[in-house]
């Protein structure tokens, strides 16, 4: 059956009626241009604008055995309280962050990434923010930036509303992949100070603040010495080098990236069934972000363990004559680290990590 024309005065649908701005988009693609340039290496072949990013695997020939690795993330919600600062290039530093430092777990060293932004409304000044910021992050990891995508979709986000993700691809030699395996009774558990919240827990973090709180982000908190805002979007510290430098260095058994599931709970997925990991809270002091969340929320210590970071963002796991090496490297890296607790047999029926005492005040 014939189908009238829904507009009686004759005028055709069009894109842009229906919300997507091509002229945007492209304007956002000329915008980011020159940051994707900034985070290029040797390797990377040809230039924005392609169907697909390329990377010359040849790179691959001085390994005996070269595994690939791969990771994608996001940064989960901490994308709301960057919308609502209007302040978007962090966004994509925590996006690089999520993913090198997932890669860097298994001993691999990131060699790129591609992102992919979904949008309400392309502004291209706030899109190029984000990629500036992921483009800054691929440069602080090492890895090149080699291409992404940009989707309006009108209707399902709202016009100022945006999501990020990303995926990088490393490289690792056979036979030194590190993980659960390698890990021996004695060793010691090192951990890394993280930058503050990293890009975890933000569902938790806003429900407390903003909701029970009520809470501005233009706050002055004196314990920051900034506002809350701006401590909610410190930039997700980015560890792939520093930890590739412990590989070179000294003797690695084990990494682990303290994400989603608190430091218990990420330091288990690399310890072997019949070994326990014993870390002590008393080695270090969280920063005042998460006591304020605690307090404010009046939340327990065990859900802040299992959705915060806790002021740890990387785990080392090293033989216990190389802990001393390791701590020194990370120093002249200006890595905060120290001995956070060590390996042991694993009696029945324990968990694979034991936090133990009380932080360090």
């Amino acid at each position: 059956m014939p189908v009238e024309p829904a507009d009686p005065s004759g005028a055709g649908a069009t894109y842009a009626a229906a919300g997507v701005d091509i002229e945007a988009g492209d304007r956002a693609v000329q915008l980011m241009k020159e940051w994707v340039k900034k985070a290029q290496r040797p390797e990377s072949v040809g230039t924005l604008g392609g169907f697909a990013g390329l990377f010359d695997a040849s790179v691959l020939k001085r390994y005996e055995r070269p595994l690939l690795a791969s990771a994608t993330d996001g940064v989960g919600t901490k994308v709301a309280v960057a919308q609502r600062m209007d302040q978007h290039d962090s966004i994509g530093h925590d996006l690089v962050a999520m993913v090198v430092d997932d890669l860097v777990v298994c001993g691999a060293e990131p060699l790129f990434m591609t992102d992919y932004i979904c949008v309400g409304r392309v502004v291209p000044e706030r899109v190029a923010q984000i990629v500036k910021g992921i483009a800054e992050g691929c440069v602080l990891a090492g890895c090149a930036l080699v291409g992404g995508e940009t989707a309006e979709h009108p209707g399902l986000l709202g016009p100022d509303e945006y999501d990020v993700a990303g995926a990088g691809t490393g490289v690792v030699e056979a036979g030194a992949v590190l993980g659960a395996d390698r890990i021996r009774t004695g060793d010691a558990v090192i951990a890394m100070a993280s930058s503050g919240l990293h890009s975890n827990g933000y569902s938790l973090v806003r429900h407390v603040l903003f909701e029970r709180a009520g809470w501005a982000l233009e706050r002055e908190v004196p314990e920051f010495g900034r506002t809350l805002g701006e401590e909610l979007l410190e930039p997700t510290r980015i560890y792939s080098l520093d930890c590739l430098a412990l590989t070179r260095t000294t003797e690695v058994h084990a990494f682990s990236h303290i994400t989603g599931g608190g430091l218990a709970g990420n330091l288990a997925r690399v310890v072997p069934d019949e070994l326990h990991a014993r870390v002590d809270r008393g080695t270090w002091t969280p920063g005042p972000v998460f006591d304020l969340v605690g307090r404010a929320g009046d939340v327990a210590r065990d859900e802040l363990e299992s959705a915060l970071n806790m002021g740890v963002g990387m785990v080392a796991v090293v033989p216990p004559g190389s802990a001393e090496a390791a701590l020194d490297t990370l120093a002249d890296r200006e890595v905060e680290a120290w001995v956070a607790g060590e390996i042991t047999e694993r009696a029945a029926g324990a968990d694979a990590v034991t936090l133990t005492g009380d932080y360090a005040r």
